[in-house]
């Protein structure tokens, strides 16, 4: 493995930040909060028409009550931290991070820009194995198990349907502008895929399941969700991650200690066999991260590993199955104690 530089981690983190900044630099109205069970989220009014919309801020946190109080400040260099972010971007690509591909960038920005990322959408897959780079500070191989024509999208329910908030534009109005068309499904009026014309851009929303893998709607997101088991331990608690395209993408994605347990699972789940191509890439991302994680995270990748372990027996069988395939990542795994 090859490690980034520190003045590329320090750049990468710095420009974390400032895109965090810069989510709630654009807020109007007085910030509020709102109390859902355990749990509180800040909104801030809006008038839309003759109608008040709430714009949903983020879960109550130390650091999201600290942007708030300085939003003023934030309002007013707001020209400063757009030139800091170009900077750190062109430096970034310079100590040899890997930057966004073109198509994938605009896609992601347009999410952005319509708040998929805000309300809670995380990029799983693939493409957010490719934004692990700057969060581990490792660069990641080109090879075939960082290629993909995917993007994919996972919300949970239950947030989606509690947020007093969405996605403006529409996605679906998004995409067609992007040159987008919905793909048919097995359940007509309820779109969850969408691919672009000559490009080969897919871009699939998912949502956790708790048993029956249906069509579910993503409220939040104005979007349907193909429901999937053991998504849930993936997107729990994820993290915010910058894409390196133009002047940077605040985006969403699980944590990696997650993102590598999660592989070994679905390696084992895949209904075109273990042995396919796709199961091969998941087994070598989950065995690139263990082995990242096992030397700088050994503890965050130790809680993930028994967490996962002690879900039940169908979780262990299937973890168990994919390590019986990678001995050595067998091996690390056993070494965390």
């Amino acid at each position: 493995m090859i490690a980034l530089s520190s003045i590329a981690m320090s750049a990468y983190t710095d420009l974390v930040r400032i895109l965090k900044d810069d989510a709630v630099s654009g807020v109007k109205g007085k910030p509020t909060l709102k109390q859902y069970g355990d749990k509180a989220y800040w909104y801030a009014p809006r008038r839309v028409g003759s109608q008040i919309r709430f714009f949903y801020i983020g879960e109550d946190t130390d650091e999201t009550r600290a942007r708030i109080d300085r939003i003023e400040e934030l309002q007013a260099t707001a020209k400063e931290r757009q030139d800091e972010r170009s900077r750190l971007v062109r430096l970034l690509r310079a100590e040899g991070m890997t930057p966004t591909d073109r198509a994938t960038g605009s896609i992601l920005s347009a999410m952005s820009d319509a708040g998929t990322f805000r309300l809670g959408g995380t990029i799983v897959g693939t493409n957010a194995f490719r934004l692990y780079e700057g969060e581990l500070g490792i660069r990641l191989s080109l090879g075939g198990m960082a290629n993909t024509g995917d993007i994919d999208i996972a919300q949970f329910e239950k947030l989606s349907v509690a947020l007093e908030d969405q996605v403006d534009p529409g996605l679906a109005e998004t995409f067609s502008a992007l040159k987008f068309d919905p793909q048919p499904g097995l359940d007509p009026g309820r779109t969850w895929r969408w691919a672009q014309g000559g490009s080969g851009q897919l871009v699939e929303f998912l949502t956790p399941a708790f048993g029956e893998e249906t069509i579910r709607a993503l409220p939040a997101l104005g979007v349907s969700a193909q429901a999937l088991n053991y998504l849930n331990f993936l997107i729990a608690e994820p993290i915010h991650a910058a894409a390196i395209y133009r002047s940077g993408i605040l985006v969403q994605v699980p944590r990696p200690e997650r993102f590598a347990i999660h592989k070994l699972i679905i390696a084992d789940r895949r209904r075109d066999g273990a042995g396919s191509l796709k199961a091969s890439k998941d087994r070598e991302q989950a065995a690139f991260l263990i082995e990242a994680l096992a030397e700088d995270r050994p503890d965050d990748l130790r809680r993930a590993y028994v967490t996962a372990l002690e879900t039940g027996p169908r979780w262990r069988e299937r973890i168990g199955a994919s390590l019986k395939r990678m001995p050595e990542t067998k091996e690390r795994l056993k070494g965390l104690g």
